[in-house]
């Protein structure tokens, strides 16, 4: 825990000097790698077979193809 805390305190101070300028510059870089169709479908597979080994893919699968309906499974008596 203080190593966090001590990474966290480090980061704040190093991004305080480098200024918003910095901040701009890293952002926009973050946001044409993370627009890139190359690094999109690469997520899309990523949640695809995290949804398999979680189940959580397929209940949202599930609702889509029911329009949006509750799965009787999950209604309460």
């Amino acid at each position: 825990m203080k190593a966090f805390i001590l990474g966290a305190a480090v980061g704040y101070v190093l991004g305080a000097k480098a200024g918003r300028g910095r901040y701009d510059q890293i952002m926009r870089t973050y946001r044409k790698i993370a627009d890139h169709p190359a690094v999109q479908g690469a997520a899309g597979v990523a949640r695809a077979k995290v949804g398999e080994k979680t189940g959580l893919g397929n209940r949202h699968n599930a609702t889509a193809q029911n329009n949006g309906r509750r799965d009787p499974a999950y209604t309460q008596s």
